[in-house]
């Protein structure tokens, strides 16, 4: 049991409500099942060169399945962040020191946040049905972005819709929302978010991008003439099997939940699954990493759900898939170091997005190549979209740069979402006016 560092307390709340409240999300999530992490730090090392990245490599080795590493060890200019349970601290701490690598504690207690985090969810929660409203600074359920996708279509039938492109390893629908103002296989945009199921941030965003295109339309110029032209697509919960284990049992599940005769291991790494590079650098062939890619391209239907319905659609023109954390904004390749042909124009254009995102709230991205930005990845998303003719291909990673990593407190949705906004906007408003 913790108590939130500093001794704050929620609007409303007094001491003995919200220890009350502590102690039921407790025994609520002992009752669940949840996975407990009292006392698992996530430690930062900062490498120094390519032989300490080396060993940092080799510690993921060393500790298979556990250790978690938040950002993998990439360039020795990037710091390298690892979860590191409770009862491996000890010698994850002493194998660092013994080889000269330095590192500090970014989180200190993994539990204090969740428990945070679920103690501004039932708050929300309880608000929420009280003003029969949804919050759209607040984490949701599966279910509840769902009943939310339901009553904003409804709401806003003039221009969204709702599509079921697919169903996912459990059989969960998977649902897209469609923006247009009319007309069929009009060029479009695609947006994802959710592929790995913890950044609950970035589904966050995409709830409150989806409701900013319908009040802003007929009121945002650009955004009116993108609308008038083309379609919005956007996949708010691409993984949902693993996005609703999150809430279910372990808040910090990345795959989605497939499983094979004869392999121990659960979920497949749906950013390591696409035909471009798979089975490349940045991948992993062992069905226990956090990067798994799976037996064969598409073999997860939630890959192939995507995949399916973006070729048959035929007219994407640019793509967007929302991650975190890390702040950066970067196009193809991942699997490749080379530039792809319209390097400089994707250059320029991230240039442009970072510097509309900066000018909300100042928050700083790095942006370039995937391959050249963060790591080599193979299998991923932006490297297919560009490889099958979407010549506008990005991916976010949104907040933070590891204060809280995947653990992100709603407070800072609304500012995220905002900031995202602007970047999104410049990519859309590019690509309508540079048709191909």
């Amino acid at each position: 049991m913790h108590s939130t560092p500093g001794g704050r307390m929620g609007p409303g709340l007094c001491p003995v409500d919200r220890q009350m409240l502590l102690v039921y999300s407790f025994i609520l999530a002992a009752a669940l099942g949840q996975m407990n992490f009292t006392g698992d730090q996530v430690l930062r090392v900062l490498a120094k060169n390519e032989q300490q990245l080396s060993l940092l490599r080799d510690l993921e080795g060393l500790k298979a399945q556990k250790v978690d590493f938040w950002r993998g060890p990439a360039k020795p200019s990037l710091p390298v962040d690892v979860r590191v349970p409770f009862s491996e601290l000890k010698d994850v701490k002493a194998y660092l020191e013994s080889h000269g690598l330095a590192y500090s504690i970014m989180i200190k207690d993994i539990q204090v946040l969740l428990d945070q985090e679920r103690e501004a969810m039932a708050r929300s929660r309880r608000l929420e049905r009280s003003t029969s409203s949804f919050s759209y600074s607040s984490y949701h359920t599966l279910e509840e972005i769902y009943s939310w996708m339901d009553n904003f279509v409804t709401e806003h039938s003039d221009i969204v819709s709702k599509i079921q492109i697919g169903h996912s390893f459990e059989n969960r629908s998977i649902l897209v929302l469609k923006f247009s103002t009319g007309g069929s296989q009009r060029p479009a945009i695609w947006m994802d978010t959710g592929i790995h199921s913890r950044e609950w941030i970035t589904h966050a965003t995409g709830i409150w991008t989806a409701q900013k295109i319908v009040s802003e339309y007929g009121e945002d110029r650009i955004l009116t003439n993108i609308l008038m032209s083309m379609d919005i697509f956007m996949g708010i919960v691409s993984n949902p099997d693993g996005f609703a284990f999150t809430h279910i049992m372990n808040r910090l599940w990345r795959k989605n939940k497939s499983n094979r005769r004869g392999i121990f291991c659960i979920g497949v790494d749906l950013n390591r699954n696409w035909r471009s590079g798979f089975g490349g650098n940045g991948s992993n062939d062992n069905p226990c990493s956090e990067t798994y890619r799976g037996p064969y391209p598409h073999s997860e239907p939630e890959v192939a759900a995507i995949v399916d319905f973006i070729t048959a659609h035929g007219n994407i023109k640019a793509l967007i898939s929302i991650h975190s954390y890390s702040q950066m904004l970067m196009y193809p390749y991942g699997h490749l170091l080379e530039p792809v042909s319209n390097q400089e124009e994707l250059y320029n254009l991230a240039k442009d997005a970072v510097q509309a995102l900066y000018e909300v709230h100042g928050i700083e991205y790095i942006y370039g190549s995937v391959s050249s930005t963060l790591y080599v990845a193979s299998g991923i998303t932006v490297d297919w979209a560009y490889d099958n003719g979407i010549k506008y291909s990005f991916s976010f990673e949104l907040r933070d740069t590891g204060r809280y990593g995947f653990l992100l407190p709603a407070t800072e949705i609304i500012p995220t979402a905002q900031e995202m906004w602007m970047a999104i906007r410049a990519i859309m408003k590019h690509t309508l006016n540079h048709p191909y």
